[in-house]
């Protein structure tokens, strides 16, 4: 398989390299991470060729001997060279059973800059503190963006590259097939894994038909309002007899597992978060065409999910925004820079432009305000709102 220069994640690694954090690179099943943490190690290869590196990855069978904690802490232990910079990188770190009491020695010892990759479901946003006793320092990693598709198929027509994008999605490990449908078988079976024997294995879920249905109905519904409790009402009505709590549970381990991305919904007028209804994200808008088919392929929702994981990709915290009962897609933050978006497929309709652009007009502050849309020329100003085509705000 062809590899690119991950550079922006490749980066944040050197940059916390001799810090006492605990390194944690988390993201969706199959996007990169493993890749990552070679590019990482071929880094220090070069920079610092004195250094001691000790890489163990529990997908090959040389290292099934250390899958009890005990045996990897004292394989590593005495591994350790002094009077050198001392690497520990381990790829799929949940293989070994209680992993964090050997990490947590190894980070006690103060002799190991340690870096770490696993499934998904086993390293989440939400457990690293009450897994590891020292301070940890997570770096995301998501499916390829716009920009590093087009680096890697090396496209220069990036209007024509960005029609394939929509439907081929950011997963890089499909683009060795030729065919479509293998694409798509592909990224059936990465999803299929996760919710079968990452978040099956993670939670005991004892309804796994009812996960599968909750992700279909997620996956057909992204940038909708929706909640626990309508969803479970929907499901009843089918002849479902769940609760909402369970439901709200399932809903949760699938955004633990980067499935899915939640984001919530920012009065802009009153400035605060409100919680009755959120709206949900792919992680890679072509898990939904893998599971459900192309036949309807709906793109305002998909242009719309592109969007908003490309914003959490950049970093920004993501909200979808409402202004005096009208909707604004996406209200992005980042420290005291703010930006808000409108997302469609087609704004050459002059009722379809109106109303698009009248939510971000009745905004009073003075911070960016956005039209990203399929216009397929150069971006342009139109009484201070910036109307600019996908294919150039994504590269």
């Amino acid at each position: 398989m062809k590899l690119i220069n991950r550079d922006t994640y490749l980066n944040k690694l050197i940059s916390v390299i001799g810090t006492p954090d605990i390194k944690v690179i988390t993201g969706v099943r199959r996007s990169g991470k493993s890749k990552l943490l070679e590019a990482f190690k071929d880094h220090i290869t070069a920079d610092i060729p004195d250094a001691n590196i000790i890489h163990i990855n529990f997908n090959l069978p040389e290292f099934d001997d250390l899958i009890g904690y005990r045996l990897l802490y004292d394989y590593i232990d005495s591994a350790y060279k002094a009077g050198v910079d001392n690497f520990v990188l381990i790829d799929e770190i949940q293989m070994c059973d209680t992993f964090e009491k050997a990490i947590n020695w190894l980070h006690a010892s103060e002799k190991f800059d340690i870096y770490i990759t696993g499934s998904n479901a086993f390293l989440l946003s939400s457990d690293l503190a009450t897994l590891f006793t020292g301070r940890t320092f997570e770096i995301k990693v998501y499916p390829f963006s716009f920009a590093e598709y087009v680096s890697y198929f090396g496209y220069t027509d990036l209007y024509d590259a960005f029609d394939r994008y929509i439907t081929e999605g950011g997963m890089a490990g499909s683009y060795v097939y030729k065919d479509r449908e293998a694409k798509y078988d592909y990224i059936a079976e990465v999803l299929h894994t996760l919710i079968v024997r990452d978040i099956h294995t993670k939670y005991r879920i004892r309804n796994t038909a009812l996960l599968e249905r909750l992700t279909d109905y997620l996956m057909d519904n992204i940038s909708n309002l929706t909640s626990a409790t309508t969803i479970t009402s929907v499901f009843n009505s089918r002849g479902d007899k769940i609760n909402h709590k369970t439901v709200g549970s399932y809903m949760q381990y699938l955004c633990n597992a980067f499935a899915f991305y939640k984001i919530r919904r920012y009065d802009i007028r009153g400035k605060k978060y409100l919680s009755t209804t959120e709206k949900y994200y792919l992680s890679d808008h072509s898990f939904r065409y893998a599971e459900l088919g192309t036949k309807n392929m709906d793109y305002g929702r998909v242009l719309e999910n592109i969007v908003a994981i490309e914003l959490l990709r950049r970093g920004y915290e993501v909200y979808a925004g409402v202004l005096y009962q009208k909707e604004i897609d996406f209200v992005a933050l980042k420290r005291d820079e703010k930006l808000y978006i409108q997302v469609s497929d087609n704004i050459s309709d002059d009722k379809t432009f109106e109303r698009e652009v009248t939510p971000l007009l009745a905004i009073q502050d003075a911070y960016p305000k956005m039209i990203v849309a399929r216009t397929r020329h150069s971006a342009y100003q139109y009484e201070g709102v910036r109307i600019v085509d996908f294919s150039e705000w994504l590269i």
